[in-house]
């Protein structure tokens, strides 16, 4: 038992990131029944939910889901979660299976309109604290962190064999650097949160958000002292100060939402065995049934499949075997990683590279990686190349930051990057491709880039190349921190590392990309993909390398020009808007501006507010009260001119290159799952049009 050994034990499991982490961890090697059924989700969920009843013996227990529609949230920002993936298939047809056996098991199902699963937890947790409760939240989403409290803590799944984490008020402490839990939201305020499209202050990310809450206290205290900052920080801490505050408002859990329960209703009560008799015959869960239920399963046959929302029990069918049903759960291995794999991994330097360049010349496949000192290819020096040609195997040629030596070295590998008939495999070839560019090689092999082919395979989960090669070799690879450390400031870089300590990471990231071709190509072919992989995709990867290398040209002292005037623009509207309101406040305050239109003005007596207690003011909301006051007009200028200028305007020609005088965005090609482009670091997809 992980959990503390206690009376009134309450647990709320996050379903959703429950179901979302059950269905990846099978992405490899999914479950998929005779019906062609991926029960992944479905079998992970309830397995985590019987180690719960089974192991942490909770007194009561619910499963909590997300509404089906849009929650208060997006009132607020209509962006919000708006870059999000479609849902995977499998995923919505695990849902009301779930929904049905959480139910038999005579655990409730909590849904509430409106309202994310955080908020109805967070509630109950809340309620749950006054009345002589202990609760456990279950899920993965840090965001719950705000939350933990003396008698509320997060329950987070453990992972790879690992066991379950439990954090406390101490642990929220020592991760996030906070003083309170409750500031993890001032944290999540100022850094914002990718995955659910929270902007944040730009500039901010988590060392640099927990400083300034440790000096500041919260958001606000942090506003209230921004003469205090210096150079970029206080610039964007000054432009995005109400992004900040609608930040920390997104990345709030609300505690106050209607649930309409008693404690009586949560209890942990006996199974329903004739229910989950009918569902797990119907996903074919034998060895589930065997551990529930305590009896082989009788499967259905094919002339009878039921519904799974029948009551009706089906006839009996021919009984599996024991064998059959005494079949073990699958257990994911333990992860492989460099120390525990037979490799030979060679450093290799001056004449050495002589008989590295013959050996891939007679190769007809080989796997190229580059080692740099930027994320940014077009400022990246190389440090060093990586090669292999077959599995166990790799290669790792330093390069030194003197830039004609460093030619030198790449000059010596260009019968192999000419040969149009060998075929190079690298993992984001885009960036490989680009670094090289900077050395006068314009790579001509055919190219197996493992990314876009998983891309292809699977559109709905990540690319990395560490997960990836977890989820597929079950392999871990050796992680950058522990040559360079931990992402931030203090980062150090790869030019500064001994070569003879980078070695094994290069030479492993060259030898798994080239294992992950192996396992991939086959799955592109039999996939039907490899037409579209072929003329398409690969050679769209040079179309985007030539765009992003070109860059695009900027009216730089035109958008200048144009400050300066949306400036003198917004002094005038904020002017006339006051005048109209008759008293002084602050434009860029929701709350206040709330306040004057609803309040002060009463330009309508149906004003509707947020869960914050605040009155709605978006743009939708104010577009629908624009003929309702001669004010509100003004008032969505001044909004569209200030977004116009802090966002774009002024932004765009901070990120103009030095080298090359023109901005370079990335364009990515792996990541809608529909199949369109991103654009990214600026998003140029995303400019508006003002006339």
């Amino acid at each position: 038992m992980i959990s503390q050994d206690i009376p009134n034990k309450l647990f709320l499991l996050d379903a959703y990131a429950l179901i979302f982490r059950a269905y990846y961890a099978f992405i490899r090697n999914p479950r998929v029944n005779s019906k062609g059924q991926n029960t992944s989700a479905i079998f992970g969920f309830v397995n985590a939910m019987l180690d719960v009843l089974n192991n942490e013996k909770p007194d009561h227990i619910a499963v909590v889901f997300d509404p089906h529609g849009p929650t208060f949230r997006v009132e607020i920002d209509p962006q919000y979660k708006a870059n999000r993936d479609e849902t995977p298939e499998d995923i919505k047809m695990s849902t009301p299976y779930i929904m049905e056996i959480v139910k038999a098991f005579g655990i409730p199902v909590i849904q509430v309109d409106n309202y994310e699963a955080d908020d109805v937890i967070g509630t109950l947790a809340k309620r749950a604290e006054k009345e002589g409760l202990f609760t456990y939240m279950m899920t993965p989403d840090k965001d719950y962190a705000q939350l933990v409290t003396e008698k509320s803590v997060m329950f987070r799944p453990g992972r790879q064999g690992n066991p379950a984490e439990v954090w406390d008020i101490a642990a929220v402490q020592e991760r996030f650097g906070v003083e309170h839990p409750t500031q993890v939201i001032d944290i999540l305020g100022l850094q914002g949160d990718s995955a659910d499209n929270i902007p944040g202050i730009p500039g901010i990310g988590p060392k640099t958000a927990a400083k300034l809450i440790q000096k500041y206290g919260s958001v606000e205290g942090l506003l209230e002292h921004t003469h205090e900052l210096k150079g970029k920080q206080k610039e964007n801490v000054a432009n995005f100060a109400e992004q900040g505050r609608m930040s920390k408002v997104l990345a709030t859990i609300i505690t106050d939402v209607p649930v309409d329960l008693e404690w009586d209703d949560l209890k942990v009560t006996p199974i329903h065995k004739e229910r989950l008799r009918e569902l797990f015959a119907d996903l074919e869960f034998r060895t589930l049934a065997k551990r529930v239920l305590g009896e082989e399963l009788t499967t259905v046959s094919e002339g009878d499949q039921m519904d799974m929302f029948s009551t009706n029990t089906p006839a009996p069918a021919k009984a599996t075997t024991p064998e059959a049903a005494a079949e073990p759960e699958p257990e994911a291995p333990a992860l492989q990683s460099v120390e525990t794999t037979e490799h030979d991994y060679k450093l290799i330097e001056g004449d050495a590279i002589t008989g590295l360049v013959k050996e891939l010349q007679g190769a007809s496949v080989y796997c190229f990686d580059t080692e740099t000192t930027s994320l940014n290819p077009l400022e990246a020096n190389l440090v060093g190349l990586a090669f292999s040609v077959e599995k166990g195997k790799a290669y790792y040629v330093p390069v030194p930051q003197d830039r004609e030596v460093a030619q030198g070295i790449v000059d010596q590998f260009r019968p192999v990057f000419d040969d149009p008939a060998k075929e190079v495999v690298a993992h984001n070839f885009k960036y490989d491709y680009k670094v090289m560019r900077r050395y006068n090689v314009d790579i001509q092999n055919k190219v197996f880039d493992t990314m876009v082919a998983h891309y292809l395979i699977n559109a709905d989960m990540k690319h990395g190349m560490d997960l990836l090669a977890e989820t597929y070799l079950n392999y871990k690879p050796i992680s950058i921190e522990t040559l360079i450390g931990k992402k931030g400031k203090n980062q150090g870089n790869m030019a500064d590392v001994d070569p003879a300590q980078v070695v094994d990471y290069a030479a492993e990231d060259a030898d798994i990309t080239l294992q992950l071709r192996e396992t991939f190509a086959p799955e592109v072919s039999e996939g039907n993909t490899q037409k579209l992989y072929d003329t398409m995709e690969v050679p769209l990867i040079r179309v985007l390398a030539n765009m992003e290398l070109e860059g695009i040209n900027l009216d730089t002292d035109g958008l200048r020009a144009y400050s300066a005037e949306l400036g003198r623009e917004l002094e005038v509207l904020e002017k006339e808007i006051k005048d109209l309101a008759g008293m002084d406040f602050n434009v860029d305050s929701p709350r206040q501006l709330g306040e004057v239109l609803f309040d002060h003005l009463r330009i309508s007596t149906k004003a509707k507010k947020t869960k914050t207690g605040q009155y709605q003011t978006s743009e939708d909301v104010l577009s629908r009260h624009a003929d309702d006051h001669e004010i509100v007009p003004k008032i969505l200028d001044y909004r569209q001119a200030k977004k116009l200028k802090s966002t774009y305007v002024d932004t765009l020609p901070g990120m103009v290159s030095p080298e090359t005088g023109r901005v370079h965005t990335s364009f990515m090609q792996t990541v809608a799952a529909t199949g369109r482009l991103a654009s990214n670091n600026p998003n140029l997809q995303n400019i508006p049009i003002r006339t």
